[in-house]
């Protein structure tokens, strides 16, 4: 079973309007709602991909209930802890006639000490029952640089692998924790390391740097370059097909799927490689974000090349 974990959950709303302008009424088009944040969109191609999954985090009110309600469909679990406040919405108003994309993030909800250690308590349960657990995205006002860094620590007691999918502070000091997989962009990298990373040989360094200081498995993702892989079985690079991608948003979630899958399974750190860039490339071919096709990822699998790097 893979155990995901989003802090900061929100509803994700989708606006199409024509012509947009600032000042004045627009009609909106179409609308679509859907259960958002980076932990939830790793549960989504997590459960088409077939695994058992349970979604945690915080979520509150009205709001929360419908994040919850809609995941079920999905065949993902929810295992939320409640607040009273209402869970976030982000806002994201598509012209489709300018083709200008404009996002609104609600800050949501604070969490205070008492519910954060509330929250651990449930999760060390929670944690107990999973084989791989994974850590995306922000934290909600109240909670500072520790708080991955304490549900790792809870992972490792436990021997669970988890995977880490966050920035700075949190990153940063969440890796002291020592979890088994983290995906840093190339900003990210450059952060923990100070490299430049400016050529794919500086990148590779940069990530065996931190494989060496204790990271089991260090992965970058390089956008339609594919990506790198840094282990023990060695470094690989992963070179994806040319896709007419639709939707890019939420790719590199759908690879952190990819990987807890395989981790759960026990597949080499190459097939996790080949495994996770499918799911991602399939992703990308279609306009939700978080979502699939299994036909499209059975497609793109076999052209996935994957080279010592």
């Amino acid at each position: 079973m893979i155990l995901t974990v989003t802090l900061n959950a929100a509803i994700d709303r989708r606006y199409v309007v024509e012509n947009a302008k600032m000042g004045e009424v627009n009609r909106v088009i179409e609308c679509k709602s859907c259960p958002g944040g980076k932990g939830l969109n790793v549960s989504k191609p997590a459960a088409i991909a077939g695994a058992e999954v349970l979604a945690t985090g915080f979520v509150g009110g009205y709001a929360g209930r419908y994040i919850e309600e809609a995941l079920r469909p999905m065949g993902i679990t929810p295992a939320f802890y409640h607040m009273e406040e209402e869970s976030r919405s982000c806002i994201n108003i598509w012209d489709s006639v300018n083709h200008i994309q404009t996002e609104y993030l609600e800050p949501g909800f604070t969490v205070g000490e008492d519910d954060f250690k509330a929250f651990r308590d449930k999760f060390t349960g929670l944690a107990q029952k999973a084989d791989v657990v994974t850590l995306s995205g922000s934290v909600p006002r109240g909670l500072d640089g520790s708080a991955y860094q304490d549900l790792i620590e809870i992972c490792i007691e436990a021997k669970k692998k988890v995977i880490l999918d966050t920035s700075g502070e949190l990153l940063e000091r969440g890796i002291e924790a020592g979890p088994t997989m983290i995906k840093p962009n190339l900003d990210e990298i450059r952060m923990l390391t100070g490299k430049s990373c400016d050529h794919l040989e500086d990148i590779l360094r940069a990530a065996e740097l931190l494989h060496a200081k204790g990271v089991e498995i260090v992965v970058v993702s390089l956008g339609g370059d594919g990506a790198l892989a840094v282990g023990d079985e060695g470094t690989y690079r992963a070179r994806v097909p040319k896709i007419n991608a639709v939707n890019t948003v939420g790719c590199g979630d759908s690879m952190t799927a990819g990987f807890a899958l395989g981790l759960s399974q026990g597949l080499s750190l190459k097939e996790m490689l080949r495994r996770a860039s499918a799911i991602s490339a399939a992703a990308a071919l279609r306009e939700e974000t978080g979502f699939f096709v299994k036909e499209d990822m059975e497609d793109i699998y076999p052209l996935v090349e994957i080279e010592e790097a």
